[in-house]
């Protein structure tokens, strides 16, 4: 006899008209190309005023901030949905936001809730990020306001110098989604990792950055083979 077990849905699969409306309306307010006056988005998605609203806590407040995370990269490139806002700011700071709920939140990160958004918090706390907000940012235009974004090179190396900590911690998704959003940056843009890898040495252990410089170099590889379209097909 067997036992027949209700089929459960794949992990992170929406699983109703619902959660895939979530998933759409996430593409949308989390797509910043969409953040002008002209798209109107604002009067039809209320979560993209939440963003609106954040953004003006923040200047209200003059709390410097660096717009970081899968909503920045597709700033500069087509990529993956994201569900959450990143910011990097001073911890200082963010005690000066009492209106966003933080759920978690350790040395260098934290998470929170403002209204219905959700917000992952990377701290100046660790000497690199200080070192993103200091070096790696410029000013764009977006929810026609000026937004201080980390650049491809500030990206790169947050997403880089996250890898080794989401290989041990068996993390395949976000690894597999980095190393993509990695790719994707080098592929489309003139960056040479060499001086990013030199710079994330005094941030990681001589093992986790050999091993990193092993990945880049593949990545390199793929990249190339692409671009001279070796791909095979």
């Amino acid at each position: 006899m067997h036992n027949h077990q209700e089929a459960q849905p794949p992990r992170g699969r929406w699983t109703d008209i619902a959660g895939m409306g979530t998933i759409v309306q996430n593409g949308l307010v989390f797509y910043p190309r969409l953040w002008t006056r002209e798209a109107g988005l604002s009067s039809k998605v209320p979560l993209l005023k939440h963003v609106q609203d954040l953004f003006d806590l923040l200047e209200a407040r003059r709390i410097p901030y660096v717009l970081v995370g899968g909503i920045a990269l597709l700033y500069y490139v087509e990529g993956r949905n994201t569900r959450d806002l990143d910011l990097l700011l001073a911890l200082k700071d963010l005690a000066r936001l009492p209106e966003v709920h933080i759920t978690h939140q350790d040395v260098y990160f934290a998470q929170g809730r403002f209204r219905d958004l959700d917000l992952d918090f990377l701290l100046t706390t660790n000497p690199l990020f200080r070192r993103v907000q200091q070096e790696y940012t410029q000013t764009v235009s977006l929810l026609d306001r000026n937004v201080t974004i980390a650049t491809v090179e500030g990206l790169l190396l947050l997403k880089l110098y996250a890898l080794p900590s989401l290989y041990r911690q068996d993390n395949f998704t976000k690894v597999s989604l980095y190393e993509n959003d990695i790719a994707l940056l080098m592929y489309h843009y003139p960056v040479s990792p060499g001086p990013l890898l030199e710079e994330l040495k005094a941030h990681l252990d001589e093992g986790e950055w050999q091993a990193l410089k092993e990945i880049v170099d593949e990545i390199q590889r793929r990249v190339q083979r692409f671009r001279r379209g070796e791909t095979g097909f």
